[in-house]
């Protein structure tokens, strides 16, 4: 067993092909989705068969709330963003994830949403280890 994973969970596979593994947190895997248009970090909590944050016990509502706010606070620190972008949407991949997303004036898309706009660009494996150093630097 994975260590951190918890015993039945399965991350969906849409969100497995999209994102790479950064982190364990206390509830949560944080995760970086792979496209380098956003800094885009992903909490999928470790609960099998939960789609809404309602869903949840009250303690892991508050503990997801703790680790949202920790790595929103550590990627805007990490990038230098003017915005951060908080949300858990599940309309296509129903396992509840947070996105957390930096955003900034005049990058794609801006200001609409991050979602169905043009094609993902993947990170270079190089780029994708300095961002992950970055976000832990910034964890800490």
């Amino acid at each position: 067993m994975v260590p951190g994973l918890k015993a039945g969970f399965e991350l969906d596979a849409r969100l497995e092909a999209d994102s790479e593994p950064l982190m364990w947190l206390g509830l949560c895997e944080l995760r970086i989705m792979n496209d380098r248009r956003w800094p885009w970090l992903l909490l999928v909590p470790q609960r099998q068969g939960v789609e809404e944050i309602h869903d949840m016990t009250p303690l892991d509502q508050a503990m997801l709330t703790f680790e949202c706010n920790m790595v929103a606070q550590a990627l805007k620190r990490a990038t230098r963003c003017q915005k951060i972008n908080t949300g858990a949407l599940g309309n296509i991949v129903r396992q509840l994830h947070v996105h957390v997303i930096a955003r900034n004036e005049g990058d794609p898309g801006w200001p609409g949403p991050v979602w169905g706009h043009g094609m993902r660009e993947p990170y270079a494996r190089a780029d994708l280890h300095g961002f992950c150093e970055k976000v832990r630097a910034a964890l800490q």
